[in-house]
């Protein structure tokens, strides 16, 4: 019996192994033949079970380069041609355009792109155009697209980006849900708790505000940055842990490098494994990010039930939706978001009760089998509506 052929692609080996976790491993036990596809980097090191599936490395640039860009496109056009996947699912803006447009080429059956945030919600001028022709191409080619978010669904629709009919939202959102047994504060261990403590120099007194992400502006790193450095002028216990490397491609200032490399109270580690310890020790989340998808940092840091704080763009209020779960304030507004970190230092019991309603609404609503299971069935219909064989697939 010929195994349904399941493609999977990002721009960046590092999205294959975060944002779909667990997927192809779940999927090829379900019976399908997984195929991964993503430039070269250090995370296919890294990637869990890797030697399970065929990978194949294709040079794609994240930033608009119109030689690399045609020249992958060549690449995965013939790619196809050869492989003749049943399906393609791309995830991330480059790798979604360059698998979409190839697949349609091909003639490959069933062409899924999830969407997951969007860079034009950031940017203006040339640029912009640029970037929504590229998103309009996108969604053309395939032939459905999963928005992980409510509003993100609600922005492509109400901008007219896209064919209503190929808009389709996997359960309540998420790329991936949430490993709700990783994400527990119950299944920390207590001596690598402790560990952590002594090698941050972590006292039980202090009050950890934590941030994980790409430490770029469009994070929102700077202006959370500038308003640490107020709140621990005027609450010198606080510390601010920063999880996540600096990049170069929307770099953040200088100065606000240096503040992070050099204040006495601000910790930054450019990679974790263990980002649920970290998560478990802080006393507050903050997501400052200017632009998301649905973000699965604040999906674990709500299983953890950890205070949150966000910004109030689409995906945070998708996870956040009300001031009875976590804190909202205006993206970009540095003294709204001093004041809220003021307000969960001075009112934590009850920024704690928002946790615990937040993780209960996690719990009920982003568990990773459910959505894993949905995905699932999504594919079989897909592929029966292209007439088929799916009597393989369990």
């Amino acid at each position: 019996m010929k195994r349904i052929k399941l493609l999977r692609i990002t721009t960046a080996p590092i999205s294959l192994r975060l944002l779909i976790t667990g997927q192809p491993e779940y999927m090829q036990e379900s019976g399908f033949e997984v195929i991964l596809i993503s430039a070269d980097g250090d995370d296919w090191a890294l990637m869990p079970n890797l030697n399970k599936f065929q990978h194949i490395k294709i040079d794609m640039a994240r930033q608009i380069s119109l030689v690399k860009d045609a020249k992958a496109l060549m690449q995965l056009t013939k790619l196809f041609r050869k492989i003749k996947p049943d399906i393609v699912h791309s995830h991330t803006p480059k790798a979604g355009l360059l698998a979409m447009m190839a697949a349609k080429a091909s003639g490959v059956p069933v062409r899924i792109h999830t969407l997951a945030g969007m860079p034009l919600m950031t940017t203006f001028g040339i640029k912009r155009k640029i970037l929504t022709w590229a998103e309009k191409m996108t969604y053309t080619c395939a032939g459905e697209v999963w928005p992980n978010s409510k509003e993100l669904s609600k922005y492509i629709l109400q901008n007219k980006l896209i064919d209503p009919e190929k808009s389709r939202m996997i359960l309540n959102g998420s790329s991936n849900g949430i490993d709700l047994s990783r994400y527990s504060s119950n299944n920390l261990s207590l001596a690598r708790i402790e560990e952590i403590k002594r090698q941050y120099d972590i006292a039980d007194t202090d009050f950890i505000f934590l941030a994980v992400g790409r430490v770029v502006k469009d994070k929102g790193i700077e202006e959370l940055v500038d308003a640490f450095s107020f709140i621990n002028n005027q609450y010198p216990h606080t510390k601010l842990f920063i999880l996540g490397p600096f990049e170069k491609a929307n770099a953040v200032s200088d100065e606000v490098k240096a503040t992070i490399q050099s204040h006495p109270k601000v910790t930054h580690i450019s990679w974790s494994d263990e980002v649920e310890y970290f998560m478990g020790l802080a006393k507050c989340f903050v997501h400052a990010s200017h632009r998301e998808g649905f973000p699965n940092v604040v999906l674990q840091a709500g299983a953890m039930q950890c205070p949150v704080i966000c910004s109030n763009i689409t995906g945070n209020i998708d996870i956040v939706e009300s001031e009875n779960e976590g804190s909202t304030y205006r993206v970009k507004d540095k003294n709204a978001l001093i004041s809220k970190m003021e307000w969960v230092l001075n009112n934590y019991n009850e920024a704690q009760k928002k946790a615990e309603n937040l993780q209960q609404k996690i719990y009920n609503n982003f568990n990773r089998q459910a959505v894993f299971a949905a995905i699932k069935q999504r594919y079989i219909q897909l592929l029966k509506e292209k007439n088929i064989d799916v009597s393989g697939i369990h």
